[in-house]
């Protein structure tokens, strides 16, 4: 056991268990120190002798458990308690007290000390069993508080996410639509990756929408949310495209958390005729028409993205002829900016040479789960997706073309 002033304390040695010793009495640090000569273990004793200077050593070195005295000349009781708490958050704290005071020291348990020790009562022996059991209760009461915030931030994504990602729209049975969804790797937190899809029951029409809030975590995926179920009840509304874009943005400025928050959407309207795709695009990639013939990469002209300027956005609508057996196959940029290389990126010419690899024949769940699973097993030797991925898959349906 070693003994050392508070000025220039360092980090203990393995094995050692360092303890910051908080005591204003000399005789009774002297004693601790006594009993920590005939511990069971090696400790590293950093004496403080009063509240001030003890804070001056944990914002130097973190201890592996502080024993204090709960009167000090400088703070005493539970606000001598709640004091170390704040200056040594997550570190166990086993209180000293007189034999007169143990209601103190049962007061401080309650008030998240790991134990108390009653000054003359106390022996090598005991110390040590106290410190190693208040390290390893504090361990697992931080390991049960992480699980608990775990739990909680599932339970809060998975809410987000179906917001984010809703069931399509579609009743009739005209339209088919797959869509999938696979996290980044970014701490568990969730994007702003969002989708919709909706059906016009009286003309027919299909609405689809894909967008992007910049960012992860809970501000950026209440957002995408929150743009989602506005675009929906815009459609449902009979708005048009242009200016439900120009809502949409009005809506990001005023509710996104900071000013630099920005979103990228493309909305496209399936005519009923079979022909003819309306597209208006507002900063976000482009998509791709898989036909009989092949795969093409499509990028119609748009506008900015929503909230990159400070005067509202202008967006145009651009019609593009298709075949009726053409499907749109719309999807966020972490389908193509994973790394695959250590100094490249997939790339949207990498994305679209793997999409025209694939079977022409493919059904839709099978095309888009082949193009994910490839840019997942590429991205895997480095650090796998590095961000959110959504993608769509939306085609008339054969059965409806065959009746």
């Amino acid at each position: 056991m070693t003994r050392t002033e508070i000025v220039g304390a360092g980090p203990s040695p393995v094995g050692v268990v360092s303890l910051l010793l908080i005591e204003d009495d000399f005789g009774d640090a002297v004693l601790v120190e006594e009993m920590a000569e005939d511990a069971a273990v090696d400790f590293d004793i950093v004496w403080a002798r009063s509240l001030d200077e003890a804070r001056l050593h944990l914002g130097v070195a973190r201890p592996d458990c502080v024993v204090l005295d709960l009167n000090l000349p400088d703070a005493s009781g539970l606000d001598a308690l709640g004091a170390v708490q704040r200056y040594a958050s997550g570190v166990p704290v086993i209180v000293m007290t007189g034999l007169a005071e143990e209601g103190a020291g049962l007061n401080a348990v309650a008030e998240g000390a790991q134990d108390y020790l009653v000054k003359g009562h106390v022996d090598g022996q005991l110390l040590t069993r106290a410190v190693r059991y208040a390290i390893e209760r504090k361990r697992a009461e931080l390991a049960s508080a992480a699980l608990r915030a775990s739990e909680h931030r599932s339970r809060e994504n998975a809410r987000l996410e179906r917001g984010l990602l809703p069931v399509p729209l579609l009743q009739s049975g005209r339209v088919e639509a797959v869509t999938r969804y696979r996290a980044g790797r970014i701490g568990g937190l969730l994007g702003g990756d969002f989708f919709d899809v909706v059906e016009d029951d009286e003309s027919g029409d299909v609405h689809v929408l894909i967008g992007d809030v910049c960012g992860h975590g809970a501000d950026e995926a209440a957002l995408g949310v929150a743009l989602r179920i506005a675009w929906r009840t815009l459609v449902l509304g009979g708005v048009d495209a242009e200016s439900a874009m120009t809502t949409l943005e009005e809506l990001l400025v005023a509710e996104r958390a900071r000013s630099h928050i920005f979103a990228t959407v493309t909305s496209v309207l399936l005519r009923a005729d079979r022909r003819t795709v309306e597209i208006v695009r507002a900063g976000h990639p482009g998509l791709l028409l898989r036909t009989p013939d092949g795969v093409q990469w499509l990028e119609v002209a748009g506008g900015p993205a929503l909230g990159v300027r400070r005067r509202r956005g202008r967006w145009q609508k651009s019609t593009v002829e298709i075949d009726d057996r053409t499907a749109l196959v719309l999807f966020t940029d972490g389908l193509f900016e994973a790394k695959v290389a250590p100094e490249d990126r997939l790339g949207e010419e990498g994305l679209l040479a793997y999409a025209r690899s694939c079977s022409p024949g493919a059904d839709g769940a099978d095309f888009v789960d082949s193009m994910i699973g490839h840019v997942e097993s590429l991205a895997a030797p480095y650090g796998g997706l590095s961000d959110d991925v959504a993608v769509l898959h939306v085609r008339w349906s054969r059965t409806e073309e065959s009746s």
